[in-house]
């Protein structure tokens, strides 16, 4: 008889700082691993700690609880398969991002991540030493080398495991989501696998930590890059892997292959992931947010609801003289395809209250900008109040677009605790709202069918602050903006790239000019989900003062 090797692979969902609670996660997988006749029940990345942890890391009593949670795992899961997860070890004066290896009731092994990242999203050069690169660890007939996560986009660490007997690679991953990032993810471990030619299991994380998803779609590989098993993208799951050595080595059988959906249900779905893991994980279970009846704020509504269920949404529409028949129209009837309460709180007294407040200091000045912004400001302040009385977190509703630029009022209806839509631009939004108008999934807590009318996204934008206000009197048209902005942040392009690729210079200038006069509004701005590569918090760290501009 063939020897054979069960690993079960636990894609699941850690709250960040919640050590005993992601300690009693793991225990359950590995209750289930058991069952299942597993020799090794393996976690992602940083496991037990939650990912990322930043500098909470660098707090010696946090390492040392972690720590100790480890050593009570490996004690309790004494009878039965191996344990493997990630957290934290500190020794000697350095500190490491590990992956731990429990067997028979005690730590048998500990990896430590040679290659950090330092991009992106991340800085762990900030926080953890580097570590050596380790060789192989056995568990039953079994020698496996653990790259953990960037170690297995580098050539050196799969090698040299290779080189010391490793049979296969097990590579422990917190990789959040971005857009079409399964395919980069899986292109690599492939190349890892045609190195070495040893099987390798990518495991990752899913849930929502802040601004970041974890999106999940765990897979093993053969060698020759076949695909033996691919697991589903956001949804926790446990998958059991058997390993079959054959007169070539060890190899992964068949198993179930998941189907992912296509970017604009990834997206939507890390959205609706991201909100309410932040909900949840800070102890919110209900929201509220400004109804204008516009775009932006319908699309948000609708992943509340998605996220948290119609019942837990509050919207309020806050209407003002320049408020129009239409909107009112709109917002009731975006509320009412959702199912989510709606309260109306008219802004002209407060509004009037303000302007003869300020009116000896305003006297002989014309109206402007400032008259529109205590319009917003008011309603900012309508909506936490409510937020503080009734204990539901205000979400903001500013799409890319407008973050980048400024189009947004700070303290007004930049007020909130988070944004799922801060990493859609505007173009996105429409399309959005058109896919979800057309599409309903079982993960979804909010109705199926048309929930934002299609009058809402056909309407030109406005903020309406001032009579017959339109977006573009102060900004280009939003296929024009996106693209410019596309290419000024996603992709650092220069001005002359952009005036060559066929834009007008005065319109590209200003808009440059708009994105770093708005990097302080961004700097105080509430987080929101990742969607891209270059979202605004940790994948674009600019000075907020900033006097140089682009002379080409």
């Amino acid at each position: 008889m063939a020897e054979r090797f069960r690993l079960t692979l636990a894609q699941l969902n850690p709250t960040t700082g919640a050590l005993a609670e992601n300690a009693a996660k793991a225990r359950a997988a590995w209750d289930e691993g058991r069952r299942a006749g597993a020799d090794m029940v393996a976690l992602p990345e940083m496991f037990l700690t939650g990912y990322q942890v930043q500098d909470l890391v660098l707090k010696p009593a946090f390492t040392a609880d972690a720590m100790a949670h480890v050593e009570a795992l490996a004690r309790d899961c004494a009878q039965g398969p191996a344990l493997g997860i990630g957290a934290p070890f500190a020794a000697h004066g350095h500190l490491y991002n590990a992956y731990y290896i429990c067997q028979n009731g005690a730590v048998a092994a500990r990896i430590f991540k040679h290659h950090l990242p330092n991009d992106g999203v991340f800085d762990e050069m900030r926080v953890y030493d580097s570590g050596p690169i380790n060789g192989p660890y056995a568990v039953g007939p079994l020698r496996i080398g653990t790259p953990i996560c960037e170690d297995a986009w580098f050539e050196d660490v799969a090698e040299a495991l290779a080189e010391t007997g490793a049979e296969i690679l097990l590579v422990p991953n917190g990789s959040p989501y971005y857009r079409d990032k399964f395919d980069r993810r899986l292109s690599i471990m492939v190349a890892r696998v045609v190195e070495t030619g040893l099987p390798l299991v990518y495991l990752n994380l899913v849930g929502g930590q802040d601004d970041q998803v974890f999106d999940g779609g765990s897979f093993v590989l053969n060698p020759g890059g076949q695909l033996a098993v691919k697991m589903p993208v956001f949804d926790e799951a446990l998958t059991h892997v058997d390993f079959t050595r054959t007169p070539q080595g060890w190899r992964a059988e068949t198993g179930a292959r998941a189907v992912h959906p296509d970017a604009w249900e990834q997206d939507y779905r890390a959205m609706v992931a991201a909100l309410g893991d932040y909900l949840r994980k800070s102890g919110f279970s209900r929201v509220l947010l400004g109804l204008s009846g516009g775009v932006d704020s319908a699309l948000v509504a609708a992943i509340a609801a998605d996220a948290i269920g119609s019942e837990n949404v509050r919207c309020v529409m806050l209407p003002s003289e320049y408020t129009s028949a239409a909107s009112l129209e709109d917002a009731a009837a975006v509320a009412r395809a959702l199912g989510c309460r709606l309260d109306e709180v008219p802004i002209d007294g407060p509004r009037a209250a303000v302007a003869e407040a300020l009116a000896p200091l305003f006297a002989g000045t014309a109206p402007d900008v400032t008259e529109e912004n205590i319009q917003s400001r008011l309603r900012g302040l309508i909506l936490m109040a409510l937020s503080n009385k009734f204990g539901e977190m205000l979400l903001t509703t500013g799409n890319k677009s407008e973050v980048a630029v400024g189009y947004a009022t700070i303290y007004g209806d930049m007020a909130g605790g988070y944004n799922p839509i801060k990493d859609l631009y505007k173009t996105r939004v429409f399309e959005t709202c058109r896919w979800r108008n057309a599409n309903h999934r079982d993960w979804m807590q909010g109705p199926a069918g048309e929930v934002i009318p299609p009058r809402v996204i056909d309407k030109p934008p406005s903020a309406e602050l001032r009579a017959d206000q339109k977006d573009e009197d102060s900004l280009p048209p939003y296929p024009v903006l996106d693209r410019i902005l596309q290419g000024l942040i996603d992709n650092e392009k220069s001005v002359a790239d952009l005036v060559a690729g066929g834009f007008d210079r005065e319109t590209v200038q200003k808009v440059e000019r708009l994105i770093h006069l708005s990097e302080y509004k961004r700097f105080q701005s509430a987080p929101g989900a990742r969607l891209t590569p270059r979202a605004f918090w940790l994948d674009r760290r600019y000075p907020i003062v900033n006097r140089w501009r682009d002379p080409t």
